[in-house]
């Protein structure tokens, strides 16, 4: 079934963020997102010119239309508008038993424009009640806690304070510490089926479109608990989410720009067991014939370690390598799994026999290779941003 997630969050003209970005994280990892649109805000991608609130009742107008017909799956607040309609929402919200909901406390647009006052910042501890996640960056977590955030330690203590006091897991976003590094970390309640404290940690991504991180980072982590994944594992797809968006994004506007989410396709299979083909190897002779024939026909080159290995992107998001290697006899087949091991474990016990188990790759994927009855080979892994956007990816691809 489609997951049925509302978005309770402002409107951003520019398309950076707000409901914009929540809807096209949403239809990209497969939801239908229905909104309740909390305020409207004149912007761009160098700041906030404008913004006007929607009135309280018109708020919960939005929720009680759409739940009533469509109902619900997973809920994702942003921007909430004021005071009195954060305490409307959180009220409303009350009914929505055993729904999911991911709390996303905007009080900054990354232009550094105020969206929320004294009062509706107060009023963000009825949501946090109610909520399972809340996704505070480090100043909101400051603000939120009313604690020094300045290191791993103080932040630690700030986040475990408001989920002792709040009773939700605290996801705690990292960007805004310094580093070529960024570390998120989720605290989780005592009283959960989750570790008490999970870390994230990639190497930064150098760009300026980082407009609608936050938005879009909360509205996959609805989308992924709406499928019944995990919290830790909802986080975990919803991170690879973000990063490859920002890898994709079109470096549109003069400030901090949109992500790219439309340009996530192929990158991210989120189901357990059915795989994903996007991604074939074919064993070559001459690397440099080869790669020149491949260009040729179109293909956009992205990785060359010569002579050994040339990969290549398609359009849609598939990838095509060539292969000197002698190990490579023949083409080989990857279908890349939400969850490998899991997906190994299954058919190992419908009987299907795996001449590698689940392991690491130097090159950043983890594989498990198998042949069909016709002796062809099959990888099943998974690779998240390293398929597309490894480390050594070609510069002017």
């Amino acid at each position: 079934m489609t997951p049925r997630i509302l978005i309770i969050a402002g409107s951003d003209s520019g398309g950076g963020a707000g409901i914009q970005a929540d809807i096209k994280a949403v239809t990209m990892l497969g939801g239908h997102a229905m909104t309740a649109i909390t305020a409207i805000t004149a912007q761009n991608t160098q700041g906030v010119d404008g913004v006007h609130p929607i009135p309280t009742e018109m708020v919960i107008a939005q929720i009680d239309s759409v739940v009533r017909d469509i109902g619900v799956d997973a809920v994702k607040i942003g921007m909430i508008g004021s005071a009195r309609t954060a305490l409307a929402v959180a009220e409303k919200l009350e009914e929505l038993r055993g729904i999911p909901i991911v709390f996303d406390p905007v009080m900054v647009a990354t232009s550094g424009a105020a969206l929320a006052d004294d009062a509706t910042i107060a009023a963000f501890e009825r949501l946090m009640r109610i909520c399972t996640v809340c996704t505070p960056n480090l100043p909101e977590l400051k603000a939120l806690s009313g604690m020094s955030v300045v290191d791993k330690a103080k932040q630690r203590e700030s986040a475990q304070s408001l989920v002792n006091r709040r009773g939700c897991a605290v996801l705690v976003k990292g960007g805004h510490a310094k580093g070529r590094q960024v570390t998120d970390r989720l605290f989780a309640p005592a009283t959960s089926d989750h570790p008490p404290e999970t870390e994230w940690t990639n190497a930064r991504i150098d760009s300026e479109s980082t407009h609608g991180t936050g938005c879009t980072l909360a509205s996959a982590i609805a989308t992924e608990l709406a499928k019944d994944w995990s919290l830790v594992e909802a986080v975990t797809h919803a991170r690879r989410f973000v990063r490859m968006a920002m890898h994709e994004a079109p470096g549109l506007g003069g400030g901090h720009g949109p992500m790219g989410q439309q340009g996530v396709r192929l990158d991210l299979n989120l189901s357990r067991f059915s795989p994903m083909l996007n991604q074939v190897t074919v064993p070559a002779s001459d690397l440099t014939a080869s790669e020149h024939f491949y260009r040729a026909l179109g293909l956009k080159q992205i990785v060359q370690s010569k002579p050994r290995y040339a990969r290549f992107e398609t359009e849609g998001g598939a990838t095509f390598s060539i292969a000197t290697d002698e190990s490579y006899t023949g083409p080989v087949v990857y279908f890349e799994c939400g969850d490998l091991d899991t997906a190994v474990t299954f058919l190992k016990q419908q009987g299907i026999v795996f001449e590698q188990e689940p392991a690491d790759q130097t090159w950043g994927w983890r594989e498990a290779r198998l042949r069909d009855p016709a002796g062809n080979a099959v990888c099943l892994y998974q690779a998240g941003e390293q398929r597309r956007f490894p480390p050594w990816r070609i510069n002017d691809a």
